[in-house]
């Protein structure tokens, strides 16, 4: 029972960390086009020219 006291509040913090990491791509606008690359594997136009 004595381990619940280092459990929980570890358990917070690695929620609150994933909560905070969440919020701070969501500003950074990380999901903005969640279709895009899915699309592009599935086109049948090959761009054989390295992008700079």
């Amino acid at each position: 029972m004595e381990i619940l006291g280092i459990l929980i509040p570890v358990s917070l913090g690695l929620g609150g960390l994933g909560l905070l990491a969440f919020i701070w791509a969501m500003k950074t606008r990380q999901f903005e086009d969640p279709d895009g690359d899915a699309n592009r594997i599935l086109t049948k136009d090959w761009d054989d020219k390295p992008r700079p």
